[in-house]
């Protein structure tokens, strides 16, 4: 087995990622950290762009895409997420209007699929006591909302905003969570990106709790 196919065997990733960067190499870093609200630093190994991610810092190194600085842990596919949210960003700005993951264009491809990563976890977590859900969210920088039974609103990058919605359940009704987005988070992530941004929103909340 080759050096090659034996990294993409250790990380799935590998190839996507690749892609990405090659990408991301191709785009002026200024124009980059204005369109996804980012900050060029100066870092010991050269210029970086820093940003929040759930309100910490996040330092990448530019243009590798190496993570220089993580105030947390991430989980794998989130730096995939990261570099194509820096290659897709187009400075849109918010438009504080929720949408489901379904109401995003294409979303309803990816619904059933969505669901499963996303919001299956967080019924199976938070469904039976949904006041649960705040000392997680207070852990990832959420804000209280006024949906659901339980509800908060996350920053996860500068300009893409989430929400997590938890209803109990009860002699009617079985437990059921839901994600809602900002309308503009399409400028910002593909479609399938933002299913997986999902599922890491979800595994967050379950590592924090």
């Amino acid at each position: 087995m080759t050096d090659r196919v034996q990294r993409q065997v250790r990380n799935p990733l590998g190839p996507a990622l690749d892609k990405a960067l090659r990408e991301l190499r191709s785009l002026d870093l200024y124009q980059v950290a204005a369109r996804a609200g980012a900050t060029v630093v100066q870092a010991e190994q050269g210029p970086a762009l820093a940003l929040p991610y759930y309100g910490r810092e996040l330092v990448l190194a530019w243009p590798s895409g190496e993570v220089l600085a993580a105030a947390r842990p991430l989980f794998p596919a989130a730096h995939l997420v990261l570099l194509h949210y820096l290659i897709s960003a187009d400075g849109t700005p918010l438009a504080d209007r929720w949408l489901s993951f379904r109401e995003l264009p294409d979303g309803r491809v990816y619904d059933a699929a969505f669901r499963k990563r996303a919001c299956l976890p967080l019924v199976a977590r938070f469904g039976v006591r949904p006041e649960a859900l705040e000392a997680a969210a207070q852990a990832l920088g959420g804000q209280r909302l006024t949906f659901g039974d339980s509800s908060f609103m996350f920053q996860v990058l500068p300009r893409v905003r989430a929400a997590v919605v938890v209803y109990a359940g009860d002699d009617e009704f079985p437990a059921d969570a839901n994600m809602l987005f900002d309308a503009s988070l399409r400028h910002y992530l593909p479609i399938e990106d933002v299913a997986v941004l999902g599922g890491l929103l979800a595994a967050e909340l379950v590592r924090a709790k």
